[in-house]
């Protein structure tokens, strides 16, 4: 089914709008805002279910609504997925998926005529704030921005992610060019993202010769570090699935995050406290079978999952090292293993950057400077101009702007009118129209 949103409005009355998650809202307090049964919650899988937790207050996300009807959500839950929730609109239900979360990237040139200030003329023309601070660092030393006058112009390139018909992450701008007072001030970007006066960069060459130097070494060496007291869960085990936001799921066949890391083990194989700490959880946690968790204090919690027998109660301390239970195939499982995971006020991070690769201690690395003289060759820095790759045909579409004189730039809100939900029966995500 292919829904043409902006063609669709004026017949359903329905409208896209950005919301905010409400700081400490649960899924369950979201649905019933909406009025949706929480038959919704009960059918979600044990594996999606986890990653509820995952919802961030404060995160944006977007909502297809008709009235106080929710017709469908997409709801970020880190840099790759996004939970879907969408009505069925022949039923009338809701369903519940996690899908990937698709961009596009725009291309446009900008004129901007300076009414107030560069960066809210340049917001108010782009609706994309971050325009104009990023050509303030490009021309930084070059042109005073506080300096402007009405009836100046700017005009640039540049590139930006769009996701939803909004911009995405960080722009990136290819050359541009400030005119006050007559003159006319040109910035080109290289592909290493430098800023050159002209469409022309500096290339440098040697040429080699011997002197007495001063010749600095750095040596770098692997100290303990005494504040990280973690050791690994399971001796000996190899690890079979590490931590990920997109990994292959091997039962479910579908790309799900993976907030953990697994060690393949036999059955029966002892589990181990990575610290010591407060069993805030023993018991049964639906996918994750049989589930211990512990608080470390210092806002780290530890997940051991999947266990065929637990050795600790809710409320017990256990020390670093001490056995917790052993590895099992409980919940939803392929076989024998212990999925670890390990949070940090309360969000997922990755366990091997905090337990360490070996195993044992966790070491630092540590820079060593040493200085010597000896004979050793010089270098003589010459230069020699190449082209800027793009920059002669972004200069010249530059200057006709100017030229013409009448300020133009991308139309956000026109695109944010008009993109295209794409709804499969293997997938489902949001595509936005090619508008050249």
């Amino acid at each position: 089914m292919v829904w043409l949103l902006a063609l669709t409005l004026w017949l359903s009355a329905a409208e896209v709008r950005e919301s905010v998650w409400k700081s400490g809202e649960t899924f369950s307090e979201y649905l019933e805002r909406y009025g949706i049964a929480q038959e919704l919650l009960r059918s979600i899988s044990p594996e999606d279910s986890k990653y509820l937790s995952e919802i961030q207050g404060g995160e944006k996300f977007h909502e297809l609504v008709e009235g106080d009807r929710l017709i469908e959500a997409l709801i970020p839950i880190g840099e790759e997925m996004q939970i879907q929730l969408m009505r069925d609109l022949k039923s009338g239900k809701y369903r519940f998926d996690i899908v990937p979360i698709v961009y596009r990237e725009v291309e446009d040139d900008v004129l901007v005529e300076i009414r107030q200030n560069c960066y809210s003329d340049i917001d108010r023309l782009t609706h994309n704030p971050r325009l104009g601070f990023l050509l303030k660092g490009l021309y930084k030393g070059a042109v005073d921005f506080r300096k402007f006058r009405v009836g100046d112009k700017v005009a640039f390139s540049y590139r930006q992610k769009s996701r939803l018909g909004e911009p995405w992450g960080q722009p990136e701008i290819r050359a541009a060019v400030v005119e006050t007072r007559g003159k006319r001030n040109f910035i080109f970007v290289d592909e290493e993202g430098n800023a050159w006066s002209d469409i022309h960069k500096k290339i440098r060459y040697t040429k080699t010769g011997k002197k007495m130097v001063e010749v600095v070494s750095t040596k770098v060496v692997r100290v303990r570090n005494r504040g990280s007291r973690f050791i690994r869960p399971v001796r000996g085990a190899r690890i079979t699935s590490r931590f990920s936001y997109k990994r292959w799921h091997p039962i479910l066949h579908r790309y799900r995050p993976h907030l953990g890391v697994d060690w393949g083990a036999k059955r029966g194989t002892p589990i181990r406290a990575v610290n010591s700490g407060r069993v805030i959880y023993a018991g049964w946690m639906r996918g994750y079978g049989k589930v211990v968790k512990i608080d470390h204090g210092r806002g780290y919690v530890s997940l051991y999952a999947h266990q065929s027998r637990i050795r600790v109660k809710r409320g017990s301390y256990v020390k670093r090292g001490q056995v917790i239970g052993n590895v099992g195939s409980t919940g939803r499982s392929t076989g024998p293993h212990l999925h670890f995971g390990l949070y940090r006020n309360g969000r997922a991070i990755d366990p091997l950057k905090v337990l360490g690769r070996s195993g044992g201690p966790v070491y630092t690395k540590k820079k060593v400077v040493t200085r010597r003289k000896e004979l050793q060759k010089y270098t003589l820095v010459k230069t020699r101009k190449v082209e800027i790759k793009g920059a002669r045909r972004c200069k010249r579409k530059l200057e006709k702007l100017l030229d013409e004189g009448k300020p133009r730039a991308y139309r956000w809100e026109e695109i944010r009118q008009n993109f295209v939900q794409l709804n499969t029966k293997d997938t489902d995500t949001e595509k936005e129209p090619d508008h050249g």
